[in-house]
């Protein structure tokens, strides 16, 4: 379904924001962007792209319900930060249920949230918030979707987490057992699900989906990555009192993945609903490669 009214996405400026504006304007939707700073290069880039700005803040709802006023969807990320004792889950629920408000006030027809998959209890590993503006969802009257994304592939090129990230070395550690398939998904992926739901807000409409892309086992996904890159990479998995050591936070997480077996997707009814999910060798080779060897030159040390 294309409408003259624009998707205000919010995030924008982020990773799965970023690629659900990126998709949605590719398909030839308008889209609205809410920045903090229209200045911002990200905010100027989004504009040069087509996307409307939307100046606001997440702590301002006056500025949410300004935002969503006139358009017809809201594409729902709030801001969520991560400290020693975990996930923020208080800030970040009051955030997404001010947005949830002000979307039922301005008179929006639909959101879709992104939060993250489901594995335990919602206080467990960082869903609590997240519930929190689920429920709010649910319970708001509006048409919705809500997408439950596990592991971004594009974690192997983060620098400076206490875990995940191919780091200076080749070392890829994590809290995952070394040989169970660990279930991961492409950025790209989360956007093209997003934009399904969209496109149809009847069809979509009361869907909660777990979303993965692929799944690999660390070591396997290290040898891929290895194949791709040429550079030697190997996988170690994080012990159970490195993850305390961190943080209680992820000690539990560590745990948790262990009792449950780890995240559920169901990958075979993810790709009847979109075809071209992204395996890791096809995100490797689409620029995933490429960009693990400027992480791994950028943090080499001079010679």
């Amino acid at each position: 379904m294309s409408s003259a009214h624009p998707v205000l996405i919010t995030g924008a400026t982020g990773k799965q924001g970023g690629v659900t504006a990126k998709k949605l304007l590719a398909d030839g939707h308008p889209v609205r962007a809410l920045v903090r700073d229209p200045a911002a290069p990200s905010a100027r880039a989004l504009a040069e792209a087509g996307a409307d700005l939307a100046t606001g803040d997440f702590d301002d709802p006056a500025s949410l319900r300004a935002a969503a006023t006139g358009a017809r969807a809201v594409f729902l990320i709030p801001p969520a930060d991560y400290g020693p004792s975990g996930w923020t889950a208080g800030l970040e629920a009051q955030r997404g249920i001010a947005m949830v408000e002000a979307a039922r006030a301005a008179g929006v027809e639909q959101i879709v949230f992104s939060g993250i998959a489901t594995m335990g209890a919602a206080d467990s590993w960082g869903q609590e918030g997240k519930r929190q503006i689920e429920d709010a969802i649910v319970a708001s009257g509006l048409r919705y979707t809500l997408l439950r994304p596990v592991r971004f592939m594009e974690n192997y090129l983060l620098q400076g987490s206490p875990v995940d990230g191919v780091r200076a070395g080749g070392e890829h550690p994590h809290l995952f057992p070394a040989d169970r398939p660990l279930q991961m998904i492409a950025l790209d992926d989360i956007g093209a699900f997003a934009a399904l739901a969209f496109a149809d807000p009847d069809g979509w409409h009361g869907r909660a989906l777990e979303l993965a892309s692929d799944a690999i086992t660390p070591v396997d996904a290290a040898a891929a990555i290895s194949a791709a890159t040429g550079r030697p990479i190997h996988y170690r998995e994080v012990t159970e009192a490195e993850a305390e050591a961190i943080g209680p936070q992820l000690g539990n997480t560590w745990r948790l993945i262990r009792e449950t077996g780890g995240w559920q997707a169901d990958l075979p009814a993810l790709r009847q609903l979109y075809p071209q999910l992204t395996t890791l060798p096809e995100w490797l080779a689409r620029g995933g490669a490429e960009k693990i060897l400027a992480r791994l030159d950028e943090s080499a040390p001079a010679a």
